[in-house]
């Protein structure tokens, strides 16, 4: 493949290489909408729905219920914004959302306000999705051949992380939409799994299940109320990535991208809300409070269905893995291409592509907290990409009439990330604390 290269003077006096056509965003501007749904299922659909029956578990069935219709609804009504705002300026499309905050913010300022804050969502999931896929793996195979029992769960995830190695490869997103269909295929299972098997194991096995929140002490109720809230956050991390995702799919003044991205993103939360609905009821209603963190670890028969749905969950974030860290790469070749100068190719994208999975493999094999993790970076970094940031930069742009619709909205999902990124964390880390007194590294 030929990269007709634009040599621009920089800042410095140097050469700048536009390397818009090798980039991983935008050198493939080919998908069809069905491509945004799958993309945007692998996104969604991900490894927080393993832990919303346990994030129902902190929160109750009144407040867990209530918190995710609201994330739910909050967060398609901002996914819309983002869609709509890709191409609001006529005949420029923000392909990647430090892009859309420079527009909204300033060159500057609106980098680095957006930049950290969606490089934190995707760093965070690529942690989380290597404990997931680590800890996926050794309970297929603990249920399949027992003897794997006794190995660490460091091993499994280090298998995980070897994967990604080669995957890691791919030249650009629209390269992985195979493994996202896989991956969102995969959630799809999974999830009915979870759903059928906790319904069957509920009716026929519920002796002694209560209810109620998991915490005797009402500090600890209070810390496990805000860890749940975090949790139901993480499960809606999918807008860290609609900007890179709209931008592989083609557009006319005709036909702009917005109408086959919004379809892709329909039929997404179709999907999130059968799925999150499903799992997250049957998982509290079937094993109360004492349900595990990851749900399919409390579902024990039959066991190889269980082990069924623990590989899915493996091959599923391998997928969606992918998705999230797609963007990253992109950052880290555009500034060392771009700023840099080096020279765009394989032998770049070899050396930084396994150093990044190197080093997010180290962090996962270290503290494989699962439930803990999903509070804190929900709240902490999640709840800004996909609650209140893209209604911030609505208002700034758009400037709705005071109390319209709009403005009521924007507002509303504003205050209420708010809360969830300063409070939720505190449950997270709380969580963290409590299992890391009981937690030897590599184990």
């Amino acid at each position: 493949m030929s990269h007709q290269q634009d040599y621009r003077g920089n800042e410095n006096g140097g050469q700048r290489i536009d390397a818009s056509n090798w980039l991983p965003i935008t050198a493939s501007r080919n998908a069809k909408w069905y491509y945004s749904a799958f993309h945007n299922v692998t996104a969604v659909v991900g490894a927080g729905i393993l832990g919303l029956p346990y994030a129902m578990s902190q929160t109750g069935w009144f407040s867990g219920s209530v918190v995710l219709v609201l994330s739910w609804l909050i967060t398609f009504y901002s996914f819309w914004q983002l869609v709509e705002m890709h191409e609001m300026v006529p005949g420029k499309r923000f392909d990647r959302y430090p892009e859309l905050g420079q527009h909204c913010f300033g060159p500057k300022l609106g980098y680095w306000v957006v930049m950290p804050q969606q490089l934190a969502v995707q760093v965070a999931t690529g942690i989380v999705y290597g404990v997931t896929g680590g800890k996926s793996l050794k309970k297929c195979f603990e249920l399949i051949w027992p003897a794997w029992g006794d190995y660490r769960t460091t091993y499994f995830i280090l298998f995980f992380v070897c994967l990604q190695f080669v995957i890691s490869q791919a030249p650009n997103f629209n390269s992985l939409k195979g493994v996202s269909l896989l991956a969102a295929i995969m959630s799809i299972g999974y999830a009915a799994i979870a759903f059928f098997a906790s319904t069957i194991q509920g009716v026929h096995h519920r002796e002694g299940v209560s209810y109620g929140v998991r915490s005797p002490t009402v500090s600890g109720q209070v810390f496990d109320f805000l860890n749940g809230c975090g949790t139901i956050a993480f499960a809606f991390a999918g807008h860290s990535v609609s900007l890179e995702i709209q931008a592989t799919i083609p557009s006319t003044p005709e036909k702009p991208s917005k109408y086959a991205m919004w379809k892709g993103v329909v039929v997404a939360y179709v999907v999130v809300a059968v799925c999150y609905g499903t799992v997250s009821v049957a998982g509290y209603w079937a094993y109360g409070k004492h349900v595990e963190d990851d749900v399919l670890i409390s579902l024990m028969r039959p066991a190889w269905l269980i082990a069924l749905a623990n590989f899915m969950v493996f091959v599923h974030v391998i997928g969606s893995y992918q998705v999230f860290t797609m963007p990253v790469f992109d950052q880290i070749e555009q500034y060392l291409v771009e700023e840099r100068g080096l020279a765009p190719g394989r032998p770049l994208r070899i050396i930084c592509r396994s150093i990044y999975v190197a080093a997010i493999g180290f962090v996962s094999i270290s503290v494989p907290f699962f439930g803990g993790l999903l509070g804190l970076f929900g709240g902490l970094f999640f709840a800004s990409t996909s609650y209140f940031m893209p209604c911030i930069m609505w208002l700034v742009t758009h400037k709705p009439k005071k109390m319209s619709f709009h403005w009521t909205a924007s507002w509303i999902s504003i205050v209420l990330g708010f809360l969830l990124a300063f409070l939720s964390p505190i449950g997270g880390a709380y969580t963290i604390i409590v299992a890391f007194k009981t937690y030897s590294f590599f184990s």
